[in-house]
């Protein structure tokens, strides 16, 4: 597995976390990176993505004005500052590279379980 995400936890409403995702591999380099979350019993669906230069970001409605993504390329790491959680937030939340939804065979890995208590 070449991404790693972490920080995920258990949080009430209203609280904050960041959640990281490391590249020990070649993933990152050059790529632009997304954030994806699944909800118990959901599918999967898009948070966040980013360019390779940070300079352009986009969210879904349901998180735009709370979470911000952000990259830092010398660490090849992905971030994804959450604050205003709310209990419909909780999933597991995963990372992936490129601009686009990855294919159907592409592999998820763990993930980070963010659970918001209300």
């Amino acid at each position: 597995v070449q991404l790693q995400a972490s920080g995920g936890g258990l949080v009430q409403a209203g609280g904050s976390l960041r959640l990281s995702c490391v590249d020990s591999g070649r993933t990152f380099s050059g790529a632009a990176m997304g954030w994806f979350r699944q909800a118990p019993g959901k599918e999967r669906e898009f948070v966040a993505r980013i360019t390779w230069s940070g300079s352009t970001t986009d969210y879904a409605e349901s998180v735009k004005g709370r979470f911000t993504i952000s990259r830092d390329n010398a660490k090849n790491t992905l971030y994804l500052q959450m604050n205003s959680l709310k209990p419909e937030d909780t999933a597991v939340y995963y990372c992936a590279p490129g601009w686009r939804r990855p294919s159907p065979s592409y592999y998820w890995g763990q993930g980070t379980l963010v659970t918001v208590s209300s």
